[in-house]
């Protein structure tokens, strides 16, 4: 699952104790674990090696360049969706030849970025932004690949803001429109139009979706094959569940045994783009208890990070389970779960100083008892953690720390009151 456990009460991340780390950067702060995010890539990898597979890490889930390049060296591809990104993707060495292009509203000085830098595939999602595309890449003398985004019209258990492959969503196009896109565009001679994109969001925990999905695009396939239509590629997206809870979602494995043989028997070479299942549970966020305080029949534990830190709980009711950083060894949880309750433990909601009653990553959650500057973890915070992070409140964003084995280093600084403004003088 990860590399974050607990040794004699106090919780480590690889071979460093979290609470060294608190002392010199202070709270809040978000800890990576290399070993868990390259294990997680590599465990993808594998899982895949049967067919010819790219995988494309999705750097909207967690950005820092110094995450990106350690996935880079480990042979990863990426998934970007702005030109910020394909920036950050720039800086860190990677494979231009191997990444993805996504984004309902891809600007024409975005495109001509990419196209400059030599990007892989653009993930397309509309006629329109086909069309310009093809204008762009006709008037600058360009040449590219491209994906059609198709929607499946496939619905499952998930968050309603994170699902989007209905046919009621901003992205890509029906299934029954692919035909007449392809007609009409597949000669246009400088954008090759030869994969299907596929992406049905994100927080999935079973693996039928993925492969009724795989199934209702074959057909598609196969006709625009009769037609005289070359595809050879199918885009699988990301979305792919993160273990929130232990053990809850499926292995690599688990997406892999459904999905190769169907796309073997059709001869299709494939892209995955990954980010939560990556990057969610090599990432701890500390902070530290401010004041514990009863209001009516409530406990708050008050915290000195924010929503504007980790705004999933409030944003898409998300879980993340929360537990000291140090506890009696009767306390040491054998698995992190939602209804996890030992004796002695107390239900608190867990909530931030900002200015917001929405403010909270937990309600009515049991805990040990905790008191003023214990440090607790949140734990599975690697994905859409610090990259979802902002100043609201004029709050400065905490830093990232990486930790590799037994040693660790700052990789985003913490920013200063003086930061908040250098842009505004």
């Amino acid at each position: 699952m990860d590399s974050f456990i607990y040794k004699d009460g106090k919780l480590f991340a690889e071979g460093v104790d979290v609470e060294t780390i608190a002392n010199e950067v202070g709270t809040p702060v978000y800890i990576y674990s290399k070993a868990t995010f390259l294990d997680h890539l590599k465990k993808i990898q594998t899982a895949y090696a049967d067919i010819d597979t790219t995988v494309c890490y999705s750097i909207k889930a967690c950005g820092n360049i110094n995450i990106l390049k350690e996935l880079a060296k480990a042979g990863s591809g990426f998934d970007i969706v702005s030109g910020g990104e394909l920036y950050r993707a720039q800086q860190a060495g990677a494979d231009m030849s191997k990444i993805v292009y996504a984004g309902v509203g891809k600007t024409d000085a975005e495109i001509l970025d990419a196209l400059n830098a030599g990007i892989g595939t653009f993930n397309i999602e509309s006629e329109p932004e086909l069309e310009n595309l093809i204008a762009l890449c006709k008037k600058h003398g360009k040449t590219t690949k491209a994906a059609l985004r198709v929607n499946p019209d496939i619905k499952y258990d998930s968050h309603r803001h994170i699902t989007t492959g209905v046919k009621e969503t901003k992205f890509g196009i029906d299934i029954e429109r692919a035909q007449k896109v392809f007609a009409k565009y597949n000669k246009n001679g400088v954008v090759e139009m030869s994969a299907i994109h596929v992406h049905l969001g994100s927080g999935g925990k079973t693996i039928e979706p993925y492969v009724n999905y795989v199934k209702k695009i074959l057909p598609l396939v196969d006709e625009l094959r009769s037609r005289g239509h070359t595809i050879d590629t199918l885009d699988l997206g990301g979305g792919y569940g993160a273990d929130y809870e232990s053990d809850t979602v499926p292995s690599a494995v688990d997406y892999a045994a459904g999905i190769v043989p169907l796309l073997k028997a059709a001869n299709l070479k494939l892209i995955l783009e990954p980010g939560k299942s990556i990057i969610a549970n090599a990432a701890i966020m500390l902070t530290e208890v401010v004041f514990k305080k009863t209001g009516g029949e409530k406990t708050f534990v008050i915290v000195d990070a924010g929503m504007n830190d980790l705004i999933r709980p409030c944003l898409y009711e998300a879980f993340h389970f929360i537990w000291p950083a140090q506890v009696n060894e009767k306390y040491v949880p054998a698995k992190r779960t939602k209804g996890l309750t030992m004796p002695g433990t107390e239900t608190v909601d867990v909530v931030g100083p900002i200015c917001e009653g929405t403010d909270y990553f937990a309600k009515d959650r049991a805990m040990p008892p905790v008191v003023r500057g214990d440090l607790i973890a949140v734990f599975t915070a690697g994905a859409y953690g610090y990259t979802m992070a902002s100043n609201y409140n004029a709050r400065p964003m905490c830093p990232e720390v990486l930790v590799d084995r037994n040693q660790y280093k700052v990789i985003r600084k913490r920013q200063t009151y003086e930061d908040l403004i250098e842009l505004e003088k």
